[in-house]
């Protein structure tokens, strides 16, 4: 899969961005639906190639979920546990798709990471593949 240079530090930014919005967020991988990261950031010591990887099946359980319930198309997937949750979101746009991928802890609040992540699903959604320079 061949995800151009500039959405890659789009990616890069709005892991960033998100990790520093919203308390209690303590990873942020975007990754592609096969399992490779693309951007990350985090306060934890994780490995975020794993967490691309997991999130890869977790997130297409999701969408196979909504699509068997005749839900419409899967906008996000959480998974909640004793200390936080994971929030799976996929994103589709003209070059290429993607997972952002949220882990938070138990204090961080669900809908503010939800919003603030669907905010970034929409903006790389709307990213336009780099059009090859043409000679005059």
């Amino acid at each position: 899969m061949n995800i151009s240079r500039l959405l890659k530090l789009k990616a890069a930014s709005e892991a960033q961005r998100i990790l520093e919005d919203i308390a209690g967020v303590t990873t942020v991988v975007i990754a592609t639906p096969d399992g490779f990261e693309i951007a990350s950031a985090s306060l934890r010591n994780v490995d975020p190639a794993r967490i691309a990887a997991m999130a890869s099946s977790i997130s297409a359980m999701g969408a196979v979920v909504s699509q068997e319930a005749r839900l419409g198309r899967c906008k996000c997937t959480t998974v909640a546990t004793d200390d936080g949750f994971a929030l799976f979101s996929p994103v589709r746009n003209g070059e290429t798709e993607l997972v952002v991928n949220v882990i938070a802890g138990a204090g961080a609040v669900l809908a503010q990471v939800m919003y603030r992540t669907a905010a970034c699903v929409k903006l790389l959604e709307a990213h336009q593949p780099e059009q090859p320079a043409t000679a005059a």
